[in-house]
């Protein structure tokens, strides 16, 4: 099972590495130092994923901000120095939590608690590295008043969530409820053509004329369709959204 380390000191990464891989099932697929590293790396293979090791305290902020530009749906142990942020990582998909400086043994229970809540809740295995992705779909399936209606990916200029609800938008300005969760559609069309730009807004490149500086580092794109609300590139993915759009 592959694994991902999101800590900003080198010595205790490298020493959690060894007592992870210690346990044959799980393998290290990378170590990350940063909240905006993290992202990079979760935007592109967290399907790829099975299990997260998070330190909360890094030098760009707190780990827990990874949770404010993206969905995580794979479980997280949280490893740290503090204690105050218990009841937090238990509300973002924490299993676990263990005090630094960790015994092996912690880390070994908490590993051994994984692969039971697995069995036990019979988690989708992700795709394993290497592998090919879902198919990509070319067609999805809209209501429209009493009709079913069948719309091309191709003249879909973005998807979007609101009110819990996932919306395929037309490159004509019209609006389907689409029931699919935005982590499918995602999964199932080709990243050089669509982009999470953050958690509500999955855009086709075609659908993007220009973008302009925003708030806070982020950047709002011009596009070629209406939205409800401002297309906006959260802070962390600006410079993977910029080389996106040059592919």
């Amino acid at each position: 099972m592959n694994v991902l380390i999101v800590e900003d000191e080198p010595h205790t990464a490298a020493l959690l590495k060894e007592v992870i891989e210690q346990n044959s099932d799980f393998l290290v697929v990378e170590i990350v130092e940063s909240i905006i590293d993290a992202v990079d790396y979760l935007v592109k293979h967290q399907q790829n994923l099975h299990l997260l090791f998070f330190d909360i305290q890094l030098a760009d902020g707190l780990s827990f901000e990874i949770f404010n530009h993206l969905d995580i749906n794979t479980p997280v142990i949280f490893c740290t120095a503090f204690d105050e942020y218990a009841l937090k990582a238990i509300k973002n998909n924490g299993i676990d939590y263990i005090l630094k400086p960790f015994r092996n043994e912690e880390i070994h229970k908490a590993l051994s608690k994984y692969q039971k809540l697995r069995r036990n809740l019979k988690m989708e295995v992700p795709i394993a590295l290497g592998q090919e992705k879902a198919s990509i779909q070319k067609h999805f399936l809209c209501q429209f008043k009493e009709r079913t209606i069948v719309v091309r990916l191709e003249d879909t200029a973005y998807f979007s969530v609101e009110n819990d609800v996932t919306y395929l938008h037309t490159f004509q300005n019209r609006k389907h409820p689409i029931f699919k969760k935005l982590e499918y559609i995602e999964s199932v069309t080709l990243p050089d053509e669509f982009y999470r730009i953050n958690r509500q807004l999955l855009i086709n490149k075609k659908a993007v004329e220009s973008y302009e500086p925003y708030f806070n580092r982020k950047i709002v794109l011009n596009l070629k369709v209406k939205t409800k609300d401002k297309p906006i590139v959260s802070r962390l993915k600006v410079s993977d959204f910029k080389k996106w759009l040059e592919k």
